[in-house]
């Protein structure tokens, strides 16, 4: 009668040990640092990557939201919300990385919620900005729907690159632990210093002209890999050819 009772013991013993995380090499950047140090004790329980990015993508909505509304206060709350959605943005992938559950559904689940939310962001601030002045020469709706469609149009050439030769590919450029969509950090800044005008100018500006950028990059990458595409088939003719002989 002894012997179930210990293998009881045991079990809940055994239970209560949560699962190692993963040998994942330390991330580059000093957000993704601390999101992995914050989702280690979420292994072993049944928060999965998934529900961080949904947890990301309500936060981003409600920030695009409030950033539409053109009060100043609850413009600022959205800035705020932006903010912490971009760090939320990097807990999936960190606790996808350590807990072993990477998935492709899970990564374009990931980038799908990136691009809606920023997209809205541009947005949310073009409807901002109109309200505080409405006689621009472009209407800033405009503005920030350029602005918007350019990051889509970024986004989806970015997943085409990357289903073509890897992740590695698109990989966003770092510098001291930063990388370059950390500039949203600074968007409660920007609110507060009443720069969101110029900050839409600037991305309505700049970014088509990085889409054009990313734009030829694909162009590129597709044309060298239809150039070993032809080469390997010539060479497997060529193979086929001397076999033949």
């Amino acid at each position: 009668m002894q012997i179930p009772k210990n293998r009881a013991i045991f079990a809940v013993m055994t239970k209560s040990c949560p699962p190692l995380p993963k040998a994942v090499p330390e991330p580059t950047t000093w957000d993704a640092r601390l999101a992995r140090h914050l989702v280690a004790p979420l292994l072993g329980t049944p928060i999965t990557p998934n529900h961080l990015t949904t947890l990301r993508l309500a936060i981003g909505l409600a920030g695009a939201y409030y950033l539409s509304i053109g009060q100043f206060w609850l413009c600022s709350l959205g800035a705020l919300l932006i903010a912490l959605s971009n760090f939320v943005d990097h807990t999936d992938g960190e606790l996808a990385r350590i807990s072993g559950q990477q998935s492709k559904i899970g990564h374009f689940y990931d980038l799908a919620c990136d691009a809606l939310v920023t997209v809205l962001l541009f947005v949310g601030i073009g409807f901002y900005v109109h309200v505080h002045h409405p006689d621009l020469f472009l209407p800033a709706q405009w503005l920030g729907c350029i602005a918007g469609v350019a990051v889509a149009l970024i986004f989806f050439l970015r997943m085409r690159i990357e289903s073509m030769v890897g992740k590695s590919s698109t990989q966003q450029a770092s510098m001291a632990g930063f990388e370059t969509e950390d500039v949203l950090y600074l968007l409660p800044l920007v609110t507060v210093l009443n720069g969101m005008t110029p900050f839409l100018f600037a991305a309505a500006i700049g970014a088509p002209l990085f889409a054009v950028y990313v734009a030829v990059d694909y162009a590129r990458v597709t044309r060298r890999l239809q150039r070993s595409a032809v080469q390997a088939t010539r060479s497997k003719d060529g193979n086929d050819f001397q076999a033949v002989r």
